[in-house]
């Protein structure tokens, strides 16, 4: 069929108005219907979230991640560095939403303020997107973890705010028994980089997430999960998150 002029801008139009919609990259405000979970302060820290009670939690509530100054724009954001995460110890200060998601839309922005800075942003505290400074294999930077590595070249660096834009589809079960694994579309500070990419597992053991223990990360249970952020006793720092609950009946998550 031949395109016309008329028809090739009405879809110059729409793809315009569909990337429009999409509120991709740093500062992306929060879509009509989406629940902000953390603004910056420290009474919507408290409410909103807790510490994940990982077989290696040793921390207590309050939670101890502190609430600074944003070092690029005005405002305040919160730092993962608690100090009973000193060392790496992932899982020992990690922390959680307190509600908990299947389907949903995510947008959430971080600034690693030295090199070699880690954390781990984990969707349905099962599957990490990676947040490690310097690595840009698929356990590096914006890598769905050990599953699809990333362009390293869409990070803005140390000291820069970065933003993940993630659709997210969760496993789905039949009497019990996965039938379809959990999917993902990303967008790394506005560059599409993964597209219904699939998850296997949940990968780094019982301290890494739900399932994580179960059948080596292999024993997905058909729960929901919170939004988690992972302690590595790194100066890692966030705001502006938001989520959208979804539920994508088809296996689509592209966006």
């Amino acid at each position: 069929m031949k395109t016309t002029g008329i028809s090739t801008l009405f879809f110059l139009i729409v793809l315009t108005a569909t990337v429009a919609d999409a509120q991709v990259g740093v500062g992306a405000k929060p879509a009509k219907k989406a629940e902000v979970l953390f603004d910056g302060s420290r009474a919507m820290l408290d409410a909103k979230w807790t510490y994940w009670k990982s077989p290696r939690l040793s921390a207590t509530l309050p939670i101890k991640w502190q609430i600074v100054k944003d070092p690029v724009d005005k405002g305040t954001v919160v730092n993962t560095n608690d100090p009973a995460s000193a060392g790496g110890k992932y899982g020992a200060a990690d922390i959680v939403t307190k509600k908990e998601y299947r389907d949903f839309r995510l947008h959430i922005e971080f600034l690693i303020e030295k090199p070699g800075g880690n954390s781990g942003v984990y969707l349905q505290n099962r599957y990490e997107i990676q947040v490690l400074d310097g690595d840009s294999t698929t356990h590096g930077m914006a890598a769905v973890i050990n599953e699809a590595a990333a362009p390293y070249s869409a990070y803005n660096g140390t000291g820069k705010w970065n933003a993940y834009d993630i659709t997210f589809r969760a496993a789905r079960f039949v009497n019990g028994k996965r039938t379809e694994q959990p999917l993902v579309t990303i967008y790394f500070n506005g560059k599409k980089i993964h597209t219904n990419q699939a998850i296997s597992q949940v990968w780094g053991g019982p301290n890494s997430g739900i399932d994580g223990g179960n059948d080596e990360g292999k024993g997905i249970t058909d729960v929901p999960g919170g939004l988690k952020l992972q302690a590595e006793g790194h100066d890692v720092l966030y705001r502006n998150i938001w989520i959208e609950e979804l539920d994508l009946k088809k296996a689509n998550t592209d966006f």
